[in-house]
């Protein structure tokens, strides 16, 4: 455990070392932070804390930098105290409201989570599978053709185009239409499966009940593997610890790997508790030098995820608060 001054000295150098990028001199301390003791004992201070971990120094004539530890150390502090309100807060609170799709919403939130805070934001959309139904549409766009639209109570909409091998008048494309939505109305799209043959027996007189019903879950299904949504990866390469493009690529190529992002999000889901994890405290080694500032949103089993990826060094405070922030304004504007 650190002592309170020790505390202090370790604040302050993080803070300054997020600020600046560059290793943190004991003088630098004493000038811009009010540390209350001598340039001689912040000096020691520093020696303790690079012995017990919480610091490194690049080499002998340089200043220090946190370690892994040093951030962990900082962060709890943070998360003890409870993380001020995010700058431009109400940015984010705006742009959700305008959004009037879930597609949209999600784009939305990802671009103003970078803005406020120079990170890659990643935005995980409730799963579609476990939303309750609102109302399914067949709509007749051709002889043997039709549109399925399903839409959740939640404002999300799957579609899917249906070929049909008769001709389907409108009159019966509405009888379906009627017959799933009695069917499904207020259910979990998961649901759907389990009264699949229920609802087959049941409307032997209708054959085209059961295909549609195949269709709309093998729609669900795509859904729900394409629920992952970033934006960010140029303010990401911007911040000096990427600029060296070996660092970057394996980084760049972890993204590119949807379920590699799910994994990496998974402590977040459905956990209504703030998750950090810093550096090595990542699973993958592709996730070394960089932060997971993440956060569950929504209501009941249909939630997902909402965070940031940056450097270690990213500005907690910022993240954590901005995470906050778009999480809880995710979950009113679909709730």
């Amino acid at each position: 455990m650190l002592n309170e001054r020790r505390r202090r000295v370790l604040q302050a150098l993080v803070e300054e070392y997020i600020a600046s990028a560059v290793p943190v001199g004991s003088k630098t301390l004493v000038n811009r932070y009010e540390l209350g003791c001598s340039p001689a004992t912040v000096r020691n201070e520093l020696s303790i804390l690079e012995e017990t971990g919480y610091v490194v120094q690049p080499h002998v004539s340089a200043g220090r930098m946190p370690t892994d530890s040093g951030y962990r150390s900082f962060v709890d502090d943070l998360i003890e105290k409870g993380a001020p309100a995010s700058r431009g807060g109400g940015e984010a609170a705006s742009m959700l409201y305008r959004a009037s799709e879930v597609d949209e919403l999600m784009r939305e939130t990802s671009m103003a989570l970078t803005r406020l805070t120079d990170c890659l934001a990643v935005v995980l959309s409730p799963s579609v599978s476990l939303a309750r139904v609102k109302r399914i549409d067949l709509i007749s766009m051709a002889p043997h053709r039709a549109l399925m639209v399903l839409i959740t109570e939640s404002g999300q909409v799957v579609n899917r185009s249906i070929e049909l091998a008769e001709e389907i008048g409108p009159e019966r494309l509405g009888k379906v239409e009627r017959l799933l939505n009695e069917a499904f109305d207020a259910k979990r799209a998961a649901d759907i499966r389990v009264l699949r043959v229920a609802l087959e027996t049941a409307q032997v007189a209708e054959p085209l009940v059961p295909r549609a019903v195949d269709e709309i879950l093998d729609a669900l299904s795509e859904a729900d593997r394409d629920r992952l949504y970033h934006v960010g990866i140029p303010a990401l390469l911007a911040q000096p610890e990427f600029h060296d493009a070996a660092r970057a690529r394996p980084l760049i190529e972890f993204l590119e790997d949807q379920l590699s992002v799910l994994e990496a999000l998974s402590d977040a889901l459905g956990n209504r508790e703030l998750t950090v994890r810093i550096g090595h405290e990542n699973h993958r080694a592709e996730l070394g030098n960089v932060s997971i500032v993440a956060i569950n949103y929504g209501a009941g089993n249909a939630d997902g995820v909402v965070g940031v990826i940056g450097p270690t060094r990213m500005d907690y405070s910022r993240a954590m608060a901005a995470v906050r922030v778009v999480a809880d304004g995710l979950s009113e504007a679909l709730a």
